[in-house]
């Protein structure tokens, strides 16, 4: 099996409960670990996720479980971290999960926190690696292994491996602000809305420009309302402390996000859904 037997994920929200998906297509016993008040809501989602794939004829080889008690990832051999993109909040999952399954090689899903700061939280951090999936994780082919400091080769080759037993595609990156894809998917975003806050074009006719002209699947303000607007201004807020202004958040990204219109998971962003 190249995919690891038992497979850990800590956050079952949109990403964890791809992330479990994927693993249990590639045949892992895969145990989510989520708070009582979510809990139901991670169960669903997988389900009907899971349910989805069934449908289509495809087969899944592994089984998935939601728990809320962290002990009971002690015979997982890889876990994934996949909570909100806040520094302190991974890094007090990662320490519970080094407690809970010390024996655990550990992946956490940032998309643009440095990997290096959040192994601070680890008494090893070489057990630390990136494993950015992409949203919807069952229909990206992409992972983005991002390498620390204290990372070790066996591990970025394992990792690989990992993700070619998920029927996907690795690139590997250093540690750096936004790491490739973010950095890259980014700041294209944010001129995509500058240019809508200046009247240039509609959202629809700027996400053309890219799908139609530059073969992009979907254009990044659409991207952006399936990521999330507040997700989005995090990690450009983030990526200005680090990389400076031009990643600066346009107004019209923050007012969005203050009026609650966060892209699908409201019903509203650039787009209605």
């Amino acid at each position: 099996m190249v995919v690891p037997a038992s497979v850990g994920v800590y956050g079952g929200g949109r990403m964890g409960a791809g992330i479990a998906h994927a693993f249990a297509l590639a045949g892992s016993t895969v145990t989510i670990v989520e708070t009582e008040a979510a809990a139901d809501a991670a169960r669903a989602r997988v389900e009907k996720s899971l349910a989805k794939a069934a449908e289509k004829g495809i087969a899944i080889h592994g089984t998935v479980e939601v728990v809320t008690d962290p002990a009971l990832l002690t015979s997982a051999s890889l876990v994934v971290e996949a909570v909100p993109e806040l520094v302190e909040l991974k890094q007090a999952v990662l320490a519970t999960i080094a407690r809970s399954a010390p024996q655990a090689l550990i992946g956490t899903n940032t998309s643009s926190l440095s990997i290096d700061v959040l192994a601070q939280a680890l008494p090893d951090p070489s057990v630390l690696i990136g494993l950015h999936f992409f949203n919807p994780v069952p229909a990206s082919d992409l992972v983005e292994v991002v390498v620390g400091r204290r990372t070790p080769p066996a591990l970025v080759e394992q990792a690989r491996e990992w993700v070619r037993g998920l029927d996907k595609h690795a690139i590997t990156v250093q540690d750096s602000p936004g790491f490739a894809s973010s950095r890259l998917g980014v700041a294209i975003a944010l001129e995509a809305m500058r240019m809508v806050e200046e009247g240039v074009a509609s959202a629809e006719d700027i996400d053309s420009a890219m799908t139609l002209g530059y073969r992009h699947p979907v254009g990044p303000l659409r991207t952006t309302d399936l990521v999330g607007l507040d997700v989005r201004l995090a990690i450009a807020e983030h990526l200005e402390r680090e990389l400076g202004p031009r990643y600066a958040p346009p107004r019209l990204l923050r007012d969005k996000v203050a009026a609650g219109e966060l892209g699908r998971k409201t019903g509203k962003g650039f787009y209605e859904w």
